[in-house]
């Protein structure tokens, strides 16, 4: 017997806040150079997941010589209660076996991608251009960092 008001819950709708990374969809070319002079090339592609509750990131990059490949899963977590965290959080997975954490904060003209929390010394600031199909910006973490321009071809 089915209990009256214990049939299936119904699923709350994406938080209307993760829209503001629909900018990030599509895929991109990174260009970017250490102060050492290494070079950082490669992809980035970004799609919603199906339901559309996290946007989902693939890497391809070469930095400095060391190829790296990543998964990336950007969204508004829930506790255990129902209740969400205010920061749009993610995980990073990447084939030298690196698991990221980070905090996005996506304005109308820039992009913060904090290391772990707000106010991380490891972060990545970066501007839109006009056209909202280019991000020029800088890598920052405790001993290195890199300059990077990514623009959008598809």
């Amino acid at each position: 017997m089915i209990e009256p008001g214990s049939g299936p819950k119904r699923q709350p709708a994406p938080n209307p806040a993760l829209r503001r990374l629909d900018v990030l969809v599509g895929t991109w070319i990174l260009r970017g150079r250490e102060a050492s002079g290494g070079e950082i090339r490669g992809t980035l592609a970004f799609e919603w997941m199906e339901g559309g509750y996290f946007l989902v990131q693939h890497v391809d990059i070469d930095h400095a010589g060391q190829r790296v490949k990543g998964i990336e899963v950007i969204g508004y977590s829930r506790d255990w209660e129902g209740g969400a965290p205010p920061d749009c959080t993610s995980h990073f997975f990447d084939t030298m076996g690196n698991h990221f954490e980070y905090v996005y904060e996506v304005g109308d003209e820039t992009i913060t991608i904090w290391g772990g929390y707000v106010g991380s010394p490891a972060a990545f600031r970066g501007r839109f251009g006009e056209d909202r199909a280019t991000i020029t910006g800088r890598w920052d973490w405790p001993g290195g960092g890199y300059d990077a321009v990514m623009t959008r071809t598809g």
